[in-house]
């Protein structure tokens, strides 16, 4: 993983302050390198529908926050969980909801947008 401090990168979102700060987070480039891999992860996007038609992440599972904690018994316990949002505040919710339920997960840092800037500029920005 490159270390932000000497990638050259001037744009770089603000740390996460407050609860959210101690989840485990990945930062897009990391997941993309898991998703390449033969075992990639399960990636969940916590998005409302209308967010999700417009723009995704290939391959990730729709569960919108609000009813999250109905699919709890459908998500791994691997640790095997990424989850993500627009900007990675509804994710680090929903990875706080995850982990009291004792399902590992990490927030994708920055969120879909987050993803398109750095990963896939292929994937709507809004």
């Amino acid at each position: 993983m490159e270390n932000d401090a000497t990638s050259g990168d001037s744009h770089r979102d603000p740390e996460p302050r407050g609860p959210a700060s101690s989840l485990p987070e990945i930062h897009p480039r990391e997941l993309a390198q898991l998703i390449a891999r033969d075992e990639p992860p399960v990636i969940l996007d916590v998005r409302e529908t209308h967010e999700h038609a417009y723009s995704r992440i290939d391959g990730s599972r729709l569960i919108p926050l609000a009813t999250l904690h109905r699919a709890f018994d459908t998500l791994p316990r691997d640790g095997n969980l990424v989850v993500y949002c627009h900007h990675g505040i509804r994710s680090a919710h929903a990875v706080e909801m995850l982990r009291a339920a004792g399902i590992p997960a990490r927030n994708l840092s920055g969120g879909i947008d987050r993803w398109s800037a750095e990963v896939d500029p292929s994937v709507r920005r809004y």
